[in-house]
């Protein structure tokens, strides 16, 4: 990844309580995106991401769930990430619920960042202590922070 400080955004890693429905959940998400200023057409990145997660699940497992999308509402590759508590049904493959919740969302037209940062985040999630350390985070700052260390 290129810029990460671009796509690591403190206002964009919240550690309020996400709604438990999947589908209310992907709208939480795709919300922080909007909110700041990241996303052009709401009702166009939030095709895109049904869409893809029509065509398989967001829950890659180990208390994870990875929404993501290439779409031209966005004009910059973005993660946005929240912690539940609760759990979120992401229909994971192994059938847990989704504590550790990401959207990523990037331009259509863009390179391959997005498969890179995908491919770097979801790696990195396996990580027993990446996990961890983003469970115990006391702030976005701390969230940031591991994520920084593991992705790049």
């Amino acid at each position: 990844m290129d810029d990460i400080d671009a796509v690591l955004v403190p206002e964009l890693l919240t550690l309020q309580e996400p709604p438990t429905s999947k589908d209310a959940c992907i709208e939480y998400l795709l919300d922080r995106a909007v909110e700041a200023d990241r996303v052009t057409d709401r009702s166009a990145a939030l095709e895109a991401v049904l869409a893809r997660e029509a065509e398989s699940t967001a829950g890659i497992g180990k208390g994870i769930g990875l929404f993501h999308a290439k779409t031209d509402a966005v004009g910059q590759p973005t993660i946005v990430f929240a912690r539940s508590n609760e759990g979120v049904d992401v229909d994971a493959m192994d059938g847990e619920p989704a504590r550790l919740l990401f959207m990523l969302l990037a331009p259509s037209d863009g390179t391959d960042d997005h498969l890179s940062v995908l491919s770097s985040l979801s790696r990195a999630l396996m990580h027993d202590e990446v996990r961890a350390d983003l469970h115990d985070a006391a702030s976005s700052a701390e969230v940031r922070n591991t994520l920084v260390e593991a992705i790049t």
